[in-house]
């Protein structure tokens, strides 16, 4: 769904994405029309992933399409849990965590994780005429919507971008602390993620949170990310 939405060459993403829509239907009526609709109904039968999960992952992607703004952050929340926090709840269900602990840590780990991404990616998003910062938070520094696409007070946005850091690492501590609490084995996916994730907006911190480019983890600084999280995995 994220390439149906994201990727140039797709002639026409709302066709595929309403597609999709139709196909998660017949999953859930067990009559898949496609071979991986075929595999995800094995899946939601032997896992019990919800519907939900589906449904809001291909609206969050017409968000995309659609250019949907974002006035405040409680609005950016809703868009939070149809990309990132229904992958959590689909992950958890196929982890086979009970779903009151699932649907927390879902929250916490999905927004710190697709906050990561969106301070990362501030200028790529600009480029297909996105801006998921919210407006409310840009006005504080005298900033707009327009300013974001044209690229404009780079530093003005660097501080939109470090208040929304503080926030996102406020949620993956709390992450962190939920995964220590359910069983360390199963939290090794939850776990190896978080840990690359919060190391790449480690590093877009440090850069002074650069809005020219999007600041990426190497694939050495990914390797040490996962090495960590086997460490809490297997010997904290």
């Amino acid at each position: 769904m994220d390439d149906i939405a994201d990727e140039p060459n797709v002639k026409d993403p709302r066709k595929e994405l309403d597609f999709w829509q139709e196909e998660v239907t017949h999953i859930f009526n067990h009559t898949p029309q496609t071979q991986l609709g075929q595999q995800l109904a094995q899946a939601v039968d032997e896992f019990a992933i919800g519907k939900e999960s589906f449904v809001q992952l291909i609206e969050g992607m017409r968000d995309d399409l659609n250019g949907k703004t974002y006035d405040t952050l409680d609005a950016l929340n809703t868009y939070l849990y149809r990309v990132a926090e229904v992958v959590g709840l689909a992950t958890l269900d196929i982890l086979d965590v009970p779903k009151t602990p699932a649907r927390a840590l879902a929250e916490n780990l999905g927004r710190a994780v697709q906050l990561t991404n969106i301070i990362r990616d501030v200028s790529a998003d600009a480029k297909l005429h996105r801006v998921y910062l919210p407006a409310d938070l840009l006005a504080k520094y005298g900033l707009t919507r327009e300013y974001i696409l044209a690229g404009k007070s780079p530093q003005k946005t660097a501080q939109v971008l470090a208040e929304l850091a503080q926030l996102a690492d406020e949620y993956y501590k709390k992450a962190f602390a939920q995964m220590r609490t359910l069983p360390r084995f199963k939290m090794l996916p939850c776990r190896m993620m978080g840990c690359v994730y919060a190391k790449n907006l480690a590093k877009i911190r440090k850069s002074g949170f650069v809005v020219s480019h999007s600041v990426k983890l190497t694939k050495t600084e990914k390797l040490l990310g996962v090495c960590h999280a086997l460490y809490q995995t297997f010997f904290a």
